[in-house]
């Protein structure tokens, strides 16, 4: 688990990449047809990104399985519509987009360690 100043600084390289580079969606069905259920924009989608803060910090930093020269990425959680929306996200590689793998409705109960009750 990162430190909370771990995942502020995370965010704040993050909100800057994205705002330089601009972040990709990865087209997954599931990140798609949710995206339609919760009836948001892909604007909407990117202003959430740029809300994120540590108490929505859900794990990470965790390696790529799939490619371990890329990235590594982190897990938050959010409501949107009253649903818990999981999101995957990496700063992607140097002088390109964010990476934001996933971005649709949770499939189980997150838990956040940051948060307060």
């Amino acid at each position: 688990m990162a430190t909370k100043q771990e995942i502020d600084q995370f965010l704040t390289q993050l909100k800057e990449k994205i705002r330089v580079f601009d972040v990709v969606f990865r087209p997954r069905d599931k990140n798609l047809n949710d995206l339609a259920e919760l009836d948001i924009s892909a604007f909407a989608r990117k202003e959430y990104l740029m809300s994120l803060k540590a108490e929505d910090y859900y794990s990470g930093p965790n390696k790529d399985t799939y490619d371990s020269n890329k990235p590594d990425y982190y897990e938050f959680g959010i409501r949107i519509k009253g649903k818990e929306v999981y999101i995957k996200i990496s700063p992607g590689q140097p002088k390109k987009p964010a990476d934001c793998m996933s971005f649709h409705i949770a499939e189980r109960p997150m838990n956040y360690p940051l948060k307060t009750k």
